[in-house]
């Protein structure tokens, strides 16, 4: 395991938490937060470097809980005379907005976990590495893809992120922890009389090192050898035939349809209407579990804050809350709900399932989403085999685009590529293609899970969500799932 920056553990975390409690001993609760988010970033044009830039957010907050109303302050400046000016501002705020809340708030309890280090899964430190090797990296991929005649341009650009946090509560935790995450990204494009067409890697964002980029977790040299003749066919494909087909949804592109109607959905801030900010609220019902039928009875979906290399994997949430993994869909019914301390207890759960998570430390932690994952069937077929169920349908890889309703019920996601299925063969490319549906008839149309050698495990860097905006990391891992009468769209077609 690699250790916490020792810069970090050099601030007086101790002393600071020590002056945080004593000063808010007459609050039911104290919560103490320092975070520190390193972030550096390169962007390559054609194998010239076009941007790069190095910063480091450095900030402390206190969330005080007195007479049920929560009261918060944040400061980028860390020392113990801040921390006791914090407690005393949240104090007040606490006792100002008392007679402006709705509820008296009766947060979920949570034991105390004492001291805590706890660190992700990762081998080398990107931090570590010099820029000049970053560089040198994407110049030598970006020349090795430029030598193809389809390729016109090639853009490469990589994110390194490192958080380090501390969390103390007034119930005795005291956590320290440090993340790491990659989240690289190519891109070809191709111009010629027929127009221009990209095409991207499907390397997902992850919670690993530099290890990554030099092949640990993808395989590159493989990938990008193959991407210029990818490209090339899908610039010479004929545009689909809109219509009703069976489809094979490859992990790469099923992540995404999962995120947005599956992991925003069952945020229970959303179904009580507490938060519908960028993503909105959501059509499932608060006291649907066990009676909501989300889909197909070989749905079984699961939130997880422990699997290694998730990027919204970590030991313990921003309060001070043990992770772990629950249901959210069994059998294809509703499950479960993904929960803060605030929601749980306003709904009634004994406990969180460590859901909250803030991007800074002069943010509020607010309620986000979990490693939302499509669980495999442990027999069911190989990629391969998959395929071979179509007669004649689609075979989708890779996310794009997509477009939801505020309740996250109906949608269409469009796709890096599509490829035509004839007979159980791959025949070649379409393009202009888009899958529509309503999120419980989609996932009710699912017929067959792939087994775990067709799981990935994807994500993004920045699901957005609140007011004031926070950016969130998350994964979601799916094997490929066969899905049969599926309505297509040709997105170059007016719709009538």
């Amino acid at each position: 395991m690699q250790p916490i920056d020792q810069d970090f553990l050099a601030l007086d975390l101790d002393a600071i938490a020590d002056a945080a409690m004593g000063q808010g001993s007459n609050c039911q609760e104290v919560l103490l937060r320092i975070h520190r988010t390193s972030l550096r970033f390169l962007s390559m044009h054609d194998g010239d470097v076009e941007a790069s830039s190095d910063s480091t957010d450095l900030a402390m907050s206190v969330r005080v809980l007195i007479d049920g109303s929560w009261g918060f302050a944040g400061s980028q400046v860390i020392s113990v005379p801040a921390a006791i000016a914090l407690v005393k501002q949240a104090c007040a705020l606490a006792v100002l907005s008392k007679p402006l809340a709705r509820i008296s708030q009766r947060p979920a309890p949570e034991p105390s976990h004492g001291r805590v280090t706890w660190v992700s899964d990762y081998q080398i430190d990107p931090f570590s590495v010099p820029s000049s090797d970053v560089i040198t990296l994407l110049r030598d991929r970006s020349h090795e893809l430029l030598k193809a005649p389809i390729t016109t341009h090639a853009d490469l650009d990589v994110t390194f992120v490192k958080e380090a946090t501390f969390v103390a509560h007034s119930n005795g935790s005291r956590i320290s922890q440090q993340r790491v995450r990659v989240g690289p990204s190519v891109q070809i494009t191709t111009i010629s009389e027929l127009g221009f067409d990209s095409l991207k890697s499907l390397a997902p964002p992850v919670g690993r090192g530099w290890e990554y980029l030099l092949g640990t977790g993808w395989d590159w040299d493989g990938e990008l050898a193959q991407l210029p003749e990818l490209l090339e066919e899908k610039h010479r494909a004929p545009t689909v035939d809109a219509g009703t087909y069976d489809i094979v949804i490859d992990g790469t592109n099923l992540w995404l349809t999962i995120h947005e109607s599956i992991g925003h959905a069952t945020e229970l801030d959303r179904i009580l209407g507490y938060e519908s900010n960028y993503a909105g609220t959501s059509f499932v019902p608060a006291d649907g579990v066990g009676t909501l039928k989300y889909g197909s009875p070989r749905m079984n979906i699961r939130a997880d804050r422990t699997v290694p290399h998730g990027l919204a994997t970590t030991g313990f949430d921003d309060e001070a809350v043990k992770t772990t993994q629950w249901d959210l869909v069994a059998d294809g019914y509703l499950a479960g709900f993904q929960l803060d301390r605030a929601t749980a207890g306003l709904a009634g759960y004994g406990q969180s399932n460590g859901c909250a998570y803030a991007e800074s430390g002069t943010l509020y932690p607010i309620q986000r989403m979990a490693n939302v994952n499509l669980v495999p069937d442990p027999n069911g077929p190989s990629m391969q085999q998959l395929l071979a169920t179509l007669d004649d349908g689609l075979y989708i890889v890779g996310d794009n685009s997509w477009s939801i309703d505020m309740q996250r019920y109906n949608f269409q996601f469009t796709g890096q590529r599509f490829h035509r299925v004839k007979n159980g063969v791959i025949v070649g490319q379409v393009k202009d293609a888009a899958y529509q549906g309503r999120t419980p008839d989609f996932w009710a149309s699912m017929e067959v899970l792939g087994n775990e050698s067709t799981y990935k495990l994807m994500g993004a860097l920045n699901c957005g969500k609140a007011q004031p905006g926070q950016s969130a990391p998350v994964s979601h891992g799916t094997p490929s799932a066969l899905f049969r009468g599926v309505n297509i769209l040709n997105s170059t077609q007016e719709v009538q």
